[in-house]
């Protein structure tokens, strides 16, 4: 089977981190997304993979060199300043398919959904489109799917208001097509999958839902995103904790390499240390993810807080949950960061702030 990765988004809701690398790049315990991407699809029987992305996008994956083992990859990228939505570049991978059924999973989702058996449910409802399916509390930030007894989509409607949901049965990003979807799909311009396609085959009668239980997440914002480094963190989805030889880290942590750790320095729980980070002495760590060689001064407090690529922060700063520091950025010494502050990328900061605002 042939999937096509839909990974052409901006990613505004992770600004500033996605001003510098797309969402596909982020690192899940220390491995980017699109890496448990490419490991997952092969273990299910993919072999060929069509990335649908913007030119920057292929530019920045290439650069990463994301390890994709023996898969096969192709790049099918939207024209330059006209993105073609979420339908578009499915119509334009087309010429790669051929005529067998394929998977379209979006490059923001981590899952642990079987993609075989999506395929399977799909084959034998002889559907048109299958959408995969988990149950959510606010289904308001999705696409809502509303179900016959036989698993056929009787409904769907794309992010309805709050409370006005039939279900909460969700859109999770993750679909099976056959062929014959490209009949639907309008050729060079940007198209909705979810608020022109699948609400027509609804209609039709050729839409099918796959309900799955397990874990699922977007890393749309900040907080999924370090929520699901949290949840997978307390899970079985890797084999050892690299746990590094500081008597004061509290696990689960994970570490690649060896950082500098100081004397007196408390790292953890739910911490993820990338490659090369420095930590000085008497920091508290606790509910982050640090990424690759930042440094960290003496006597910092950093919780629930996401720090990009080579950002330097201060001596004795104070960073309070949800905050976002991006790459390269420097936070001065003596600084307090409030909750749900955003540092762009190179910024740098050096008088307290104490309101949720981007400092650009």
């Amino acid at each position: 089977m042939k999937a096509v990765i839909l990974a052409g988004g901006f990613g505004t809701r992770l600004r500033p981190l996605s001003c510098t690398r797309p969402k596909s790049l982020f690192p899940i315990l220390n491995k980017p997304l699109l890496q448990w991407t490419f490991e997952k699809l092969a273990k299910s029987g993919v072999k060929y993979i069509i990335m649908a992305v913007s030119r920057q996008t292929r530019f920045q994956i290439k650069s990463f060199n994301v390890d994709a083992g023996e898969l096969k990859i192709v790049y099918s990228c939207d024209p330059p300043k006209k993105p073609l939505g979420t339908g578009g570049p499915v119509k334009k991978a087309e010429k790669f398919i051929g005529a067998e059924d394929f998977l379209v999973v979006n490059g923001d989702i981590f899952t642990s959904l079987d993609y075989s058996e999506i395929a399977k449910f799909h084959k034998e409802k002889k559907a048109v489109a299958t959408i995969a399916l988990c149950r959510v509390d606010d289904p308001s930030r999705f696409g809502v799917a509303e179900l016959t007894e036989n698993g056929r989509i009787k409904k769907f409607i794309e992010k309805p208001p709050l409370g006005k949901a039939p279900t909460n049965l969700i859109n999770a990003g993750v679909y099976v097509l056959s062929p014959e979807i490209f009949r639907y799909i309008p050729k060079g311009r940007k198209v909705s999958m979810e608020r022109e396609i699948f609400t027509r085959l609804a209609e039709e009668g050729g839409l099918y839902g796959y309900v799955f239980s397990g874990l699922w997440t977007d890393i749309g914002r900040v907080e999924d995103y370090l929520k699901l480094n949290r949840v997978l963190l307390d899970s079985h989805f890797f084999e050892k904790k690299i746990v590094g030889s500081n008597e004061n880290i509290r696990e689960p942590v994970i570490i690649e390499g060896r950082p500098h750790i100081g004397k007196f320095s408390i790292i953890g729980p739910h911490v993820v240390l990338g490659r090369n980070v420095k930590i000085g002495k008497h920091v508290h760590v606790e509910n982050s993810v640090i990424f690759p060689e930042a440094s960290i001064a003496d006597y910092a407090s950093i919780s629930g807080v996401v720090i990009g690529e080579k950002a330097v922060i201060g001596k004795n700063v104070k960073i309070e949950e949800n905050c976002v520091i991006g790459d390269y950025a420097v936070i001065r010494d003596n600084i307090f960061l409030a909750k749900g502050v955003s540092v762009c990328p190179a910024k740098e900061v050096s008088e307290n702030i104490t309101a949720s605002r981007c400092v650009m």
